[in-house]
């Protein structure tokens, strides 16, 4: 049982616990709980984030939010010592998205903890990135559906079998976003009906934002657009757009000669005009290629993790990703 259930348990004893005591006991062990950075939150820890900022948003003043992954740092890169693996366990809630991250998913099977959100459970994965090998992988969407809930489609990439970046698309970002306030619910019964208001009301801004999205591109001239690795397929599936990578779903991965052939065909068939890299990556295979094929470079955040998360959150970046895909497609 975590600290966090056995305080609960101890206050439900009100003056029967005070005159035993037990009030100021449960105090200091939430004091020294490694996850609680305030006694009587709800510790929860994100694997990286966009499930930090769920978490945050939907959790408000009644969760500690703890990131894994380090302001500006890259995600799949994240490795954990024994001691941040150990402290798992001592959450009241785990936020992450399997697949995403070998060492979180290890330290999440290892540590046991009683509640976990999984963000792949809450809603459907495609194959993303075939393109790069001169296939076509992009799987139909059904754009425009009101039932967003994950669990009402079938799941043809089960596990850990397609692409990560599911939060790119406002619509199953928001199919998370219901899933992790259920699991917040689960793991502090007594604010069910908070993270109930603040999940719906997330979900209001996620379906405003997609219809931003869907007005904001809707008159282009383009559907073309360049990028250093294939982060953006379901924004791309969403919005009937194509994502000519240079690199596939893994950012590490180098492109053979044949690839950047293949790319000089496409920008000027297509007539591409920019060649995007991200803001927490080296911009020198964008440069090299824009530089090639006289085409422009910008910036398209894959939103995995923030240099200034004061200055800059989920719906900023997205906006600003929105105002660089209008410009480099054309939209009027």
């Amino acid at each position: 049982m975590s600290v966090m259930n056995t305080r609960r348990r101890l206050i439900r004893t009100g003056a029967a616990a005070a005159a035993l005591g037990l009030g100021t006991l449960s105090a200091t062990a939430c004091g020294n709980d490694a996850g609680t950075s305030d006694g009587g939150k709800v510790d929860v820890v994100a694997a990286f984030y966009p499930m930090e900022y769920l978490a945050e948003q939907i959790g408000g003043e009644h969760v500690s939010v703890r990131n894994l992954t380090k302001p500006g740092a890259e995600p799949h890169d994240l490795e954990l010592s024994p001691r941040e693996t150990g402290q798992l366990s001592e959450a009241d809630l785990v936020v992450y998205l399997k697949g995403l991250q070998p060492a979180v998913d290890e330290a999440v099977e290892q540590s046991e903890v009683a509640h976990t959100a999984e963000a792949t459970s809450f809603t459907t994965l495609e194959e993303h990135g075939s393109d790069v090998h001169g296939e076509e992988g992009h799987a139909e969407d059904d754009h425009g559906e009101d039932d967003h809930e994950g669990h009402d489609h079938d799941h043809d990439h089960a596990d850990t079998g397609g692409d990560p970046h599911v939060w790119l698309d406002p619509v199953r970002y928001a199919q998370i976003a219901k899933g992790v306030g259920k699991k917040l619910g689960e793991a502090d019964p007594d604010h069910k009906s908070t993270y109930d208001r603040k999940t719906k009301a997330l979900v209001k801004r996620l379906d405003a934002l997609d219809s931003r999205f869907e007005e904001g591109l809707k008159k282009r001239t383009g559907d073309t657009f360049v990028t250093t690795h294939a982060a953006f397929g379901y924004l791309a599936d969403r919005y009937e757009l194509h994502e000519e990578a240079v690199s596939g779903i893994d950012p590490e991965s180098e492109p053979s000669a044949s690839r950047m052939k293949e790319l000089h065909a496409v920008a000027k068939e297509d007539d591409v005009s920019t060649v995007f890299f991200e803001d927490n990556a080296s911009d020198k295979t964008a440069r090299t290629l824009a530089n090639d094929l006289d085409l422009e470079t910008g910036v398209l955040s894959p939103l995995e993790s923030l240099k200034n998360p004061k200055k800059q959150d989920y719906f900023s970046v997205m906006e600003q990703n929105l105002s660089a895909l209008r410009t480099a497609l054309g939209a009027r």
